[in-house]
């Protein structure tokens, strides 16, 4: 079994509860989908100028999550960062796993207790509607 890096894949086995995107059926796929579709496109434009391709989940959480949960259904949570803002991860059944957790290194995160977030306050703003639609786009084609 390869190892990953983001947080919870040893458990991370839960199964796509749609067949929109071949190929796609656990959090691990997507991991691997994503890898190869994420880009300074879809980065926060905040924390863009800091994006590379070897930190390839820096500023991509909300939309990530977002579009995991349409492929494996539960919640999105957040996890309040010292800017205010939120960083999230995605929680079904009791699997917790976080795709785009390699961003911040060693830096110890709590999945525990954090609010539940909800796409219609994240996607209120544009950019963020828009850089999760490029997202989802570009895993339909890669998933051709």
């Amino acid at each position: 079994m390869r190892e990953y890096k983001f947080y919870g894949w040893e458990q991370a086995d839960v199964q796509a509860v749609t067949d929109q995107y071949r190929g796609i059926r656990t959090p691990a796929d997507l991991y691997d989908a994503l890898s190869k579709i994420w880009c300074a496109d879809t980065c926060a434009p905040r924390m863009r100028d800091r994006w590379t391709p070897e930190n390839r989940t820096l500023g991509q959480c909300s939309i990530t999550a977002f579009l995991a949960q349409d492929i494996f259904g539960g919640e999105v949570y957040g996890i309040r960062r010292p800017d205010g803002n939120y960083h999230c991860y995605n929680v079904v059944g009791d699997c917790c796993f976080d795709l785009t957790s390699e961003q911040f290194g060693d830096e110890p995160l709590v999945y525990e207790n954090n609010p539940r977030q909800h796409r219609e306050t994240h996607f209120a703003k544009e950019e963020k509607r828009l850089r999760y639609e490029h997202l989802k786009k570009m895993l339909e084609e890669y998933t051709g």
